[in-house]
């Protein structure tokens, strides 16, 4: 069963994206989302845009983080391949 983000734009707006995986970081404790747009859903479609978050979820209140370091953003794709690779 799949679950479900929204996630506001630039606009206010909130948009719905299907969360394909999380992860978490042992050696520092960090939480990763990967989503996808929900309404572009589309099993006829070989390619999603993925989007990938830090995350925190202290108290039932879960908060969305940028990834803006090189180092980090390599690691969230390595697990992300490695993800894709034993799904598909």
């Amino acid at each position: 069963m799949s679950e479900y983000l929204f996630i506001p734009d630039e606009n206010g707006v909130e948009q719905k994206f299907e969360i394909l995986y999380e992860f978490e970081r042992h050696d520092t404790g960090q939480k990763y989302l990967l989503v996808v747009p929900a309404d572009n859903m589309d099993d006829d479609v070989e390619e999603q845009e993925v989007y990938a978050f830090r995350y925190r979820d202290e108290n039932d209140q879960l908060t969305l983080e940028m990834i803006e370091d090189d180092q980090e953003w390599e690691m969230v794709e390595e697990v992300f391949d490695t993800w894709l690779s034993n799904e598909f």
